[in-house]
């Protein structure tokens, strides 16, 4: 399908995965809608633009604020027809030595704020026969140690959307789940900046334990976004995860163990809170500012 004259929304894009989505979706011809928590970043990402665009600062965990950006995107635009719940953020390190609310935030960015995009565009995307794309990870494949919350939001994203889609299909909207392995990103790389997760992630078994360019990645999602894809892989051989992932928690049980044996004298140095300049840009807004729209 043809993004020539559509209306797209991107969450999360101020930066990474969205940024270069939103200029790709721009190239082919789309309209854009970014929303995020940098205001500064959105507007130059917005200026920067081929096509007509614009731009939202709005937290996506909050339901009041995101209805009435969606409300506002479709005033702008005139419609929506694809919504990209791409924002996220991450927190590793052992679970019992967590940061309670930098683990809570996780799943609230994550799980909760994919869930509350989708609730505040649905009906606008219902009246256009549109597209509602989850991006999940590998981590929604595969679990792994040291990362149990981005793990449970991105598990909870893929049933969320899985479950979404059986419910608004035959309404005429299509829904997809978006997977990628460790990408070049402000978020991959604030994670690299701690010695024991860095490591344990060179531990991992090929292909899994490389770090792939952002460009192809994003250039599979815009194909999947394209097509309507129920299931876009950012990442060749994640397709070939499916047919394994009910052998991987077994499997990682058993390696994850010795792994966290070996790394265990420095466990408790691993950094807490979110990693990122993202999670640097959350954490700021919920300890220097109200959840209030910005334009």
């Amino acid at each position: 399908m043809s993004l020539e004259g559509q209306v797209a929304v991107v969450t999360g894009g101020a930066r990474g995965v969205g940024e270069l989505l939103a200029r790709k979706l721009s190239a082919r011809g789309a309209k854009v809608a970014l929303l995020g928590l940098e205001p500064e970043l959105l507007k130059e990402v917005s200026g920067r633009l081929h096509t007509e665009s614009d731009w939202w600062h709005v937290d996506v965990t909050d339901h009041e604020a995101m209805a009435r950006v969606a409300a506002e995107v479709k005033e702008r635009f005139g419609k929506v027809d694809v919504v990209v719940a791409n924002a996220g953020v991450a927190a590793g390190g052992p679970f019992a030595d967590s940061d309670p609310v930098a683990w809570r935030r996780v799943i609230e960015v994550n799980l909760i704020g994919g869930a509350v995009t989708g609730r505040a565009f649905l009906p606008v995307l219902m009246e256009s026969r549109g597209y509602f794309l989850q991006i999940a990870s590998l981590a929604a494949i595969t679990p792994a140690p040291m990362m149990s919350a981005y793990c449970a939001s991105k598990s909870g994203v893929e049933a969320f959307a899985h479950s979404l889609r059986a419910e608004v299909g035959y309404k005429g909207v299509r829904v997809g789940v978006g997977y990628l392995s460790w990408t070049d990103t402000d978020m991959v790389r604030g994670a690299d900046e701690d010695d024991v997760m860095r490591e344990l992630r060179q531990r991992l078994p090929w292909p899994s334990n490389r770090t792939y360019p952002l460009g192809p990645a994003v250039d599979r999602i815009v194909a999947g976004i394209e097509r309507r894809s129920a299931h876009v892989y950012a990442q060749w051989w994640l397709r070939g995860m499916q047919s394994v992932r009910g052998y991987l928690p077994g499997l990682i049980a058993t390696v994850g163990q010795r792994e966290m044996r070996r790394f265990d004298p420095r466990l408790g140095n691993v950094r807490k809170g979110l990693v990122g300049a993202g999670g640097a840009a959350d954490e700021q807004v919920r300890t220097g500012s109200d959840h209030s729209i910005t334009r």
